[in-house]
């Protein structure tokens, strides 16, 4: 393979001369200059929020037509992806279908297979196979912003018809100017020289959160600040499930569990239930009537 001379221009790929000694240091002056460059990254990222915000509206319009959002990666991008897709079933109560991953090489069990994100054909192909259409949205991630794989991922969903999104750590990214959209956050050089799991994967992380969390926030899965769609599926989730429909309505633990029981453990019915005041009958009439949004089904109550 033949020396790429480009890597020497990214952001990704620069020496951070505060860190140039960090083989020197104590193991305590280690870990502080670390945490000295990751409080850098809050900043890069709030730069970057006014694209992250365009970025919310676009991916909820996308999902309230029932469309899809698809999230490609390669390396640490990738699996950051796969992290943020795979929290939405149990948080938010969606079907697993709706927010869905695609990582280069797959997800090994036992090491990645970094030397997958080179095929541009292969982020076509995996998203070929996953059936994208053109009412879809797919977020290509990649620090450096160039990864082939993502970028054959991103000219295959622009061809569907699908909306684009780019998110690089890298000024003037390659999947920027491919998309329809380019969030890029430069949180300057690594601690460690080209290590992009540290400040570039903490940068999109807290983007990846942002974009998700406040996509379903806009969907009406949260009332107030609570996860209210979240599936109790073990003791400790039964529990939070009925500490939050307490703290959302300020009723009794008693009549709580006589809600929750009343709509089967479903925590936008039994706060509609409580606060509203109504059956667990009607509460799920007026969720059905307001698409699921706590909120517009109390309005309605109140009318």
């Amino acid at each position: 393979m033949q020396p790429d001379a480009t890597i020497r221009t990214l952001d990704t790929e620069q020496v951070n001369p505060r860190t140039r000694h960090m083989d020197r240091c104590s193991t305590l002056e280690l870990l502080t200059l670390m945490n000295e460059e990751d409080r850098r990254v809050p900043e890069a990222v709030a730069e970057a929020l006014p694209a992250v915000a365009e970025a919310v509206e676009r991916i909820a319009a996308t999902l309230r037509r029932g469309g899809r959002l698809f999230y490609v990666g390669a390396g640490t991008s990738g699996r950051l992806g796969v992290l943020d897709a795979y929290e939405c079933p149990p948080t938010f109560g969606t079907p697993p279908e709706l927010v869905q991953a695609l990582v280069a090489g797959g997800i090994a069990r036992d090491q990645a297979d970094e030397s997958a994100e080179d095929d541009p054909a292969q982020g076509a192909a995996d998203l070929a196979a996953r059936g994208l259409a053109a009412a879809d949205v797919v977020v290509g991630i990649a620090a450096s912003g160039r990864t082939p794989y993502v970028v054959g991922a991103l000219e295959y969903a622009r061809g569907a018809g699908a909306a684009t999104i780019a998110l690089a750590c890298s000024r003037g990214s390659v999947i920027g100017a491919i998309a329809d959209l380019a969030i890029e956050v430069p949180v300057g050089p690594e601690a460690l020289t080209g290590s992009t799991r540290l400040k570039a994967g903490t940068a999109q992380k807290l983007v990846l959160n942002m974009i998700s969390t406040a996509t379903m926030v806009k969907l009406g899965k949260v009332y107030e600040n609570f996860m209210v769609d979240m599936q109790p599926t073990n003791g400790k989730l039964r529990q939070r499930a009925r500490h939050i429909v307490a703290m959302a309505t300020g009723a009794s633990e008693a009549a709580v569990e006589e809600a929750m029981a009343a709509t089967g453990d479903h925590m936008k019915a039994s706060i509609v239930m409580l606060l509203a005041g109504v059956t667990a009958r009607e509460a799920f009439q007026r969720l059905d009537e307001a698409g699921g949004n706590v909120r517009a089904a109390l309005r309605s109550a109140e009318a």
